[in-house]
């Protein structure tokens, strides 16, 4: 069983602050796995692995989203919340800002669960700082 099956099947079975983790594997030359926390589910959490970490990833908005001309403004205020968000950091993947947590593949289970739901209540945050950019 490869590591991504193994945590899909422990996430299955997993509760962490009253949240539910519901899994969806998304094969691929690199496996992905999509998982929504009950509660927030229009931000899943997007999880693959190498050999040495675990990159979660949360999508937010297009950069077309984005008011014409805010931009810079928008850019500036992401690098300012980078340290006030914890356990997160902002990144912009092709034209899709984000946010994203790394973890060590040798991470404690729990330790995985809190970032899953870190993640997960840092994206509303984070959209909630910046959505007066936001069309």
């Amino acid at each position: 069983m490869s590591p991504l099956q193994e945590l899909t099947l422990k996430l299955a079975d997993a509760s962490y602050e009253g949240r539910r983790f519901n899994c969806l594997p998304i094969p691929g030359s690199q496996p992905v796995l999509q998982i929504e926390v009950s509660g927030q589910e229009e931000f899943p959490i997007y999880i693959t692995l190498t050999d040495t970490q675990m990159l979660c990833i949360a999508y937010l908005f297009h950069e077309d989203e984005v008011i014409a001309g805010r931009h810079a403004e928008l850019n500036e205020r992401c690098l300012q919340l980078n340290v006030p968000i914890p356990l997160s950091a902002w990144a912009k993947i092709e034209h899709q800002y984000a946010l994203f947590g790394a973890l060590s593949t040798h991470s404690l289970f729990d330790n995985v669960l809190r970032e899953i739901v870190a993640l997960s209540d840092n994206a509303i945050a984070a959209l909630e700082a910046v959505e007066d950019l936001l069309k």
